[in-house]
């Protein structure tokens, strides 16, 4: 006769966390998309508030600095919404509600990276093919008035703002983070849209994101309790 978990007193396998080999890994995973993002914002020569003829100046001042910003945004864009993904499913499993609205808005919002990278690729292509900056300006002003990038771009902007968020509340609720943690996560992203267009500085900036990175990386690397939220 089989014998159940109640009489075995054997607890039955939690599903809140990846099995402990994997942690590591998904670890790194969650934490590369927003610390390559956090280094980016540091370097990026230009600001988010600047004209199309102000970023074609900038990156033409400084190319190395533009190409690491490419660099950097490459691996941003392999690893963003897996770890997102990775972290809304482990949040959602906690927190049904909060967690399934997370990931799908912080995933939706990061899928919009790439149309924001367009900029920086035509930018520095502009710069690389020797064209003058006028010329470079006008390819830009062209591209962001696009609505095949002006779109995404609105949903990158309001989306990995809200999915962080959103996320801080769901890892806290799901009993994930401690309540300070969760804050941590929750913060960030609004402290990154002061810090790129309120109150522009790009070391500060960086460091709203570098708190993403940290937040959502203990998230992972922390074993989850066995209750659910």
């Amino acid at each position: 006769m089989t014998r159940t978990n109640a009489t075995t007193g054997a607890q039955p396998p939690s599903t809140s966390n990846p099995p402990a080999g994997w942690r590591p890994a998904l670890t790194l995973l969650v934490l590369l998309g927003p610390l390559s993002i956090a280094i980016l914002r540091m370097l990026l020569p230009y600001g988010t508030g600047d004209s199309p003829a102000a970023v074609a100046a900038k990156v033409a001042a400084d190319p190395v600095a533009e190409a690491a910003v490419l660099w950097l945004s490459l691996l941003a864009g392999f690893t963003l919404v897996p770890g997102m993904i990775a972290v809304g499913l482990l949040a959602a499993r906690r927190s049904r509600v909060l967690g399934t609205a997370a990931l799908v808005v912080s995933v939706a919002g990061f899928s919009g990276l790439p149309a924001i990278v367009a900029v920086d690729l035509v930018a520095q292509s502009g710069t690389r093919a020797n064209v003058p900056a006028d010329v470079t300006a006008r390819l830009l002003r062209q591209l962001l008035d696009e609505p095949t990038v002006a779109v995404p771009t609105l949903v990158f902007v309001a989306g990995h703002v809200a999915g962080v968020v959103l996320l801080g509340i769901a890892l806290w609720r799901g009993g994930i983070l401690p309540g300070w943690a969760g804050l941590v996560v929750s913060i960030s992203q609004p402290l990154h849209l002061v810090f790129a267009t309120i109150a522009p500085s790009p070391i500060l900036d960086g460091c709203a994101w570098l708190l993403t990175a940290a937040g959502l990386a203990f998230a992972t690397a922390r074993p989850a309790p066995l209750t659910s939220a």
